[in-house]
C-alpha cells in the first residue's frame, strides 16, 4: 500500500509546511513511496509561499519548502490522503467537524509521533521571533520520524 500523508495547520505558511518538509526528508532518506502535502483550516494565505521565517529554518537544515504554495484543506482530501496529520487540537477538532461521513483516513495529532509528547501542539511560531521557527523545526523533526517510523513498519 502507499501511504499519502497531508500536514494541516490552520494558515499553512508555517508550521504544516514546515512538517510537510522535515517529513517529505525523513522518507525520501529511507526511500519511502509515501505522498506528501500540507494544507491550512483557513484560506487566510491562499497561494502564497510559506513564511520567509519558514522558508529559512527549513533551509538552514537542508531542506527547500519555497515552492509550497498555501492552500485550504477540501473535502476530496479525506479520500486523498490516507493520514491527515493536524498540528494542533483546534485544527484537530477543525478536521473532525469537516471529515465527510465515511472517510477512512487516519486523523491524528502531530507530536502523537513523537514518543512521550502524545496530545501535545506543535506550537505556532508565526508571531514570535526565529527561535520559535527552531522550536517548530525540531518537534516536527522528531514527529516526521515517528511517523515514518509507524508507516514502515506497517508497509512491512
Amino acid at each position: 500500500m502507499i501511504y499519502s500523508v497531508l500536514f494541516v495547520c490552520l494558515g499553512n505558511i508555517c508550521r504544516s509546511p514546515l512538517a510537510e518538509g522535515a517529513f517529505r526528508d525523513e522518507v525520501a532518506k529511507r526511500k519511502l513511496p509515501i505522498i506528501t502535502d500540507s494544507a491550512g483550516t483557513a484560506a487566510y494565505h491562499t497561494d502564497n509561499p510559506p513564511d520567509p521565517r519558514a522558508i529559512a529554518t527549513a533551509k538552514r537544515n537542508g531542506v527547500n519548502i519555497g515552492s509550497l504554495r498555501a492552500r485550504q484543506v477540501k473535502p476530496a482530501d479525506f479520500k486523498r490522503f490516507t493520514h491527515i496529520v493536524a498540528m494542533d487540537a483546534e485544527n484537530l477538532a477543525n478536521l473532525k467537524r469537516i471529515q465527510p461521513q465515511g472517510s477512512t483516513t487516519n486523523l491524528s495529532l502531530m507530536m502523537a509521533w513523537a514518543k512521550g509528547r502524545e496530545g501535545c501542539s506543535v506550537e505556532d511560531p508565526y508571531y514570535g521571533d526565529e527561535n520559535g521557527f527552531e522550536v517548530t523545526w525540531s518537534d516536527v523533526v522528531t514527529a516526521s520520524k515517528g511517523l515514518a517510523d509507524h508507516l514502515a513498519h506497517k508497509a512491512d
